[in-house]
């Protein structure tokens, strides 16, 4: 049952809606394992990754709100109940316990890279369904390859 009509084709809608709903998912993760890190960070750079953390979480959050109300508004409910993410998350998560803040960042990192390679092909698939919604995951790989870059430049010289 659609509550909202859409103002896009069905066929239409279902691409835009699906690349929506698997970047809430990738989103919402994201924001789960930045979140993990930043509690469990240790290290002697411990303080200014902590709160670079914080950002992405900050950023991931703001962007899982925009990607669904943009699904909502095309008429496709959008699913960040536990269930569906645990379900459905894919890219890179960290493990149990304290993390070293080097393995923070390569963590971090990595996730990044992964949502980024997943964003790019989303908006390639969204160019002729719906290039609003292109243009919001277009948005969302710029702040994250940002995020990415920020990160990456904490471990250089590379180890």
């Amino acid at each position: 049952m659609t509550v909202v009509r859409s103002t896009l084709p069905d066929a239409a809608r279902e691409t835009a809606g699906d690349a929506l709903q698997s970047t809430l998912v990738d989103l919402i993760g994201l924001s789960l394992i930045g979140k993990q890190a930043h509690w469990n960070i240790v290290g002697p750079r411990f303080r200014s990754i902590h709160l670079q953390l914080d950002e992405v979480v900050s950023t991931a959050r703001t962007f899982s709100d925009t990607v669904a109300e943009r699904a909502a508004a095309l008429g496709v409910s959008p699913d960040g109940r536990p269930e569906t993410i645990a379900a459905a998350y894919t890219l890179p998560g960290s493990k149990n316990g304290w993390i070293r803040d080097d393995d923070v960042v390569r963590l971090i990192v990595e996730t990044l890279e992964a949502a980024i390679g997943r964003l790019r092909e989303r908006i390639e698939t969204t160019e002729k369904a719906d290039p609003v919604t292109q243009d919001l995951l277009i948005g969302i790989t710029a702040e994250l390859e940002k995020q990415r870059w920020m990160f990456e430049a904490e471990n250089w010289p590379r180890d």
